[in-house]
């Protein structure tokens, strides 16, 4: 089977005359592309966007399965796993507990722990304490919040100034003087 060169100049082109295109030749071309009327309420420039994007993921190729399974658990609702991305697949976490040394591995789909793949530390730390746990802090990979910060009102609070100053204990630096 032989590859179909592709000129990215002529696409360019095709894309660049999509946005000159009225909405009635966008919903034409719609039609011709996705074989079927574009959802009531696409506005001009959504509709270019989408159909220059079709045109380019016939050219060059479309998403990777891991960037549309991404996609997917966005469009879910599900929010992004800040932890999985830092951390890389195969680090080991060992935290001990009770006397037990617990190890977790980063796999690319999650946690494992004792042959057990979970989505999140914290449903690990859950399981080994019987308790809810925020997983990275009992892992150690996130600090503690300072002493009574969670106590103090937050800035967008009116009462903040007011209520931070009645609460801030007086504290005077104490100035050496050196003698020569």
């Amino acid at each position: 089977m032989g590859q179909r060169t592709v000129d990215p100049a002529a696409i360019e082109a095709e894309v660049d005359q999509i946005r000159s295109l009225g909405i009635d030749a966008l919903r034409n071309r719609w039609r011709a592309m996705f074989e079927g009327n574009p959802p009531p309420g696409l506005t001009k420039d959504i509709m270019g966007r989408m159909i220059a994007y079709r045109i380019q993921e016939k050219a060059f190729g479309g998403l990777d399965r891991e960037t549309t399974k991404l996609l997917d658990r966005f469009a879910r609702g599900e929010k992004p796993n800040e932890l999985n991305r830092r951390l890389k697949a195969g680090t080991v976490l060992v935290r001990e507990y009770r006397g037990e040394r617990h190890t977790v591995t980063v796999a690319p789909d999650g946690f494992v722990w004792q042959g057990t793949t979970y989505s999140s530390l914290s449903g690990i730390a859950r399981t080994i304490t019987g308790t809810a746990w925020n997983g990275p802090r009992f892992f150690g990979l996130r600090m503690p919040s300072p002493l009574g910060a969670e106590d103090l009102p937050k800035a967008s609070d009116p009462r903040s100034r007011r209520a931070s100053q009645r609460s801030r204990p007086l504290i005077r630096a104490a100035h050496k003087t050196h003698s020569q």
